[in-house]
């Protein structure tokens, strides 16, 4: 299976979580092997919730063979429109 199916196998589980206000998955221009996730939860519990999820233990599992890094910065929402931020 290759990254673009782990990918889409993942992201459409993900996307339907309760708890998830936005989950979404960007091409960088001029880096086709580079993507960038970006999610968004109701809260931490939503967050914590989201990673026992079996679909996310199993994309956490199988990413690292088309990864060359992984970097995760934590946000938190100072306010954005469509948030209660």
């Amino acid at each position: 299976m290759g990254a673009t199916c782990v990918v889409a196998g993942y992201w459409n589980r993900a996307e339907h979580e309760a708890g998830t206000v936005v989950y979404a998955v960007h091409t960088v221009e001029g880096k086709p092997l580079e993507r960038i996730f970006y999610e968004l939860y109701r809260d931490k519990a939503a967050f914590d919730a989201h990673e026992e999820q079996e679909h996310t233990r199993r994309f956490l599992d199988a990413r690292g063979q088309f990864l060359a890094s992984v970097d995760v910065d934590r946000l938190t929402l100072q306010a954005g429109k469509g948030t209660d931020g």
